[in-house]
């Protein structure tokens, strides 16, 4: 069923009905239960209902290319040429609402020509000015339906924060449309978000690796971050598990952005992401970004030590690559093709810090953090990416990947308490 969440907790759809709200779903909508291995998204389970829970209501939504059903049709179109919903404005975050921009860029402004539907720019937009958005486009209800990556530093869950605060501001009602995490929501991986380092790649203190659905994210950013909670319903998935990965639904992947193309992208994202934090080459401008990762002045020997290490879940083999944009494009790069052998095993940030420690070690003359020298304050971009200094500094110590994991283990456990609280899908 749906639910409305604030910082007192979750309410059932009678209560928030007793309350007022007017946004109630009839008990029969959630009476079907799912085929033997159907899953059926937000948006489904929305249609499903015949769009009761946002009728007489003008809509808007924020997505993006992966926004679709399972025949492959956009939600914005369906919805736009549906008269049970009425959808006035749809909203673009980073890489755009028909995915036409790059890494850091967006759309602009703009009559969408397939439904001419206006779409707003969301993209580094926040609180009083984001609030404006929304009132301009004159909607009731602010909805949100992107397939999140399942990490920190994957900004898509940040324009959900940014969106659930604007919205507030607003007065306007917030609707999740619930997906998968793709990487499964069996736990949380990964050091802690501090406030010092809060950025667009980690607004708040959740692990790199949260293990949260974006509807259970949701209800943690109402009920833990937001000084005034916005007026949320979460329409739940049908079917999911937390250990499914993402195929186990049978859902189309589409490319969330251009450097995110398959799911086994997903898999290693929240561990190799943290390359960007160094001058290896993440495998941007390849055709397996995150899972290539290599520089000028890497050879087979990483590959060899990697693999040593037997770490749980990964297999590494040697790589030679050369990329076609981003950090050492057009140049011959060295490293290794990153291989996830058992994903109930593999752990991503882990076996990323275990990488950038042996890395370091075999090429000292070489390695470099990446600097910001825009940010004097923080100008390493690794811990943005971590959320604080304790990986790099430990790293820098010659500490192995054991005892940075140990660093992050407390605050990783306090966050594993607050997050139980807020899981809608117990199996």
């Amino acid at each position: 069923m749906s639910h409305f969440l604030s910082r007192r907790g979750m309410l059932s759809a009678a209560a928030v009905a007793a309350a007022g709200t007017g946004l109630s779903v009839p008990a029969h909508a959630h009476d079907r239960r799912p085929r033997p291995g159907e899953l059926r998204t937000g948006v489904q389970v929305l249609m499903d209902d015949d769009y009761r829970l946002v009728r007489s209501q003008k809509v808007g939504i924020v997505t993006n290319p992966t926004g679709i059903l399972p025949d492959l049709r956009h939600v914005v179109d369906v919805m736009a040429a549906d008269d049970r919903v009425d959808l006035v404005a749809v909203f673009g975050p980073e890489h755009g609402f028909r995915g036409t921009a790059q890494a850091g860029g967006s759309e602009g402004f703009y009559m969408d020509e397939q439904t001419g539907l206006p779409v707003y720019d969301t993209y580094l937009q926040s609180g009083q000015a984001l609030a404006d958005i929304f009132t301009r486009s004159g909607v009731d209800t602010v909805m949100f339906d992107i397939q999140d990556a399942g990490a920190r530093f994957y900004t898509y869950i940040w324009t959900l924060f940014d969106s659930m605060q604007a919205a507030a501001t607003a007065g306007k009602r917030f609707v999740v449309l619930d997906r998968p995490n793709p990487i499964t929501g069996r736990r949380a991986y990964g050091p802690i978000m501090t406030p010092e380092f809060a950025t667009f790649v980690g607004r708040e203190a959740i692990a790199q690796a949260h293990g949260m659905t974006v509807g259970e994210l949701a209800g943690l950013f109402n009920g833990e971050f937001l000084d005034q909670p916005a007026e949320l319903r979460i329409v739940e998935l049908r079917g999911w598990k937390r250990d499914m990965a993402y195929e186990d639904g049978g859902l189309p992947w589409v490319m969330p952005s251009p450097n995110m193309p398959t799911v086994d992208t997903a898999f290693v994202y929240a561990g190799t992401g943290m390359f960007e934090g160094t001058n290896l080459s993440e495998g941007r401008g390849t055709t397996r970004p995150f899972e290539l990762v290599g520089a000028p002045y890497v050879d087979h020997r990483w590959a060899d030590a990697l693999g040593d290490l037997r770490l749980p879940g990964a297999g590494f083999r040697p790589a030679y690559f050369t990329p076609t944009f981003s950090k050492h494009a057009n140049l011959l790069c060295g490293g290794v093709q990153l291989y996830v052998t058992d994903r109930a095993a593999f752990d991503p940030v882990r076996t990323g810090v275990a990488m950038i420690v042996t890395v370091k070690r075999l090429y000292p003359d070489d390695f470099a953090w990446r600097y910001d020298t825009s940010d004097p304050a923080r100008p390493y971009w690794i811990d943005k990416l971590t959320g604080s200094t304790q990986v790099r500094t430990d790293i820098d110590a010659g500490k192995d990947a054991d005892a940075v994991e140990a660093g992050w283990a407390g605050p990783l456990k306090a966050f594993a308490r607050t997050r139980e609280k807020y899981l809608i899908y117990r199996r």
